[in-house]
């Protein structure tokens, strides 16, 4: 599974890219104005902290406008990657984009039939939000469930991204199913790293090595 990180804060994206963990990034309008900082400037930096894919998310909802801003966006930098959202327009668009041999993240997905319509418009990614589906009374797990059914139905190309992931536990469970990507906050990456047995066990050690008076340096 390759990790993306769900942020538009620098000193987040370093910290998480030196542990060789890091296979992309994800950003959004709510992101970047969360940041405070110019949009273009913050993603381009963004795009010379990582190789893999950074995805750029265009504001029109037309697909005249859609295409404008992408153009913009791409010529930042090779791995840019167009989000668009999961409507007629947006896919519209992943088609004409796609075609053209640019990346696209097709976002704001809630259902297997929209995951299906944006395999056969040509989608690199498709963004499933498990945890706003949660939020709303269903099963984010079984979204993915049926997403992977369908592209391993059909050979679809299109690549799993579970986003809106809110604990480790979404993490696992998209594992476990065979996602091919997931987006998560910072704070839901180092969870990952964290059990209180591995914490436990480097006390005992440290005191047991701390007994015997000695000094590595």
């Amino acid at each position: 599974m390759k990790f993306f990180v769900d942020t538009a804060e620098i000193d987040d994206i370093k910290e998480l890219a030196a542990t060789g963990l890091l296979d992309g990034v994800t950003t959004n309008p709510s992101l970047i104005a969360k940041s405070g900082r110019d949009f273009m400037e913050v993603t381009k930096e963004i795009c010379g902290l990582v190789d893999g894919p950074v995805s750029a998310e265009v504001v029109a909802l037309d697909h005249d406008t859609m295409m404008k801003e992408a153009e913009v966006l791409r010529k930042i930098a090779d791995n840019v990657c167009i989000k668009v959202p999961l409507t007629v327009d947006g896919l519209k668009t992943c088609k004409a984009l796609t075609e053209d041999g640019t990346m696209v993240n097709v976002t704001l997905c809630f259902s297997a039939n929209q995951a299906l319509l944006a395999a056969k418009a040509g989608a690199t990614f498709i963004s499933p939000f498990v945890g706003r589906h949660d939020d709303n009374g269903f099963d984010g797990m079984d979204l993915i469930e049926d997403i992977r059914l369908i592209y391993d139905n059909y050979g679809f190309e299109t690549e799993i991204l579970v986003a809106s992931v809110r604990h480790v536990t979404h993490v696992l469970e998209s594992a476990k199913i065979g996602a091919d990507v997931m987006t998560a906050p910072p704070k839901v990456i180092h969870g990952l790293f964290k059990h209180v047995l591995t914490d436990k066990g480097i006390e005992g050690f440290l005191a047991d090595w701390e007994k015997t008076g000695q000094s590595i340096l």
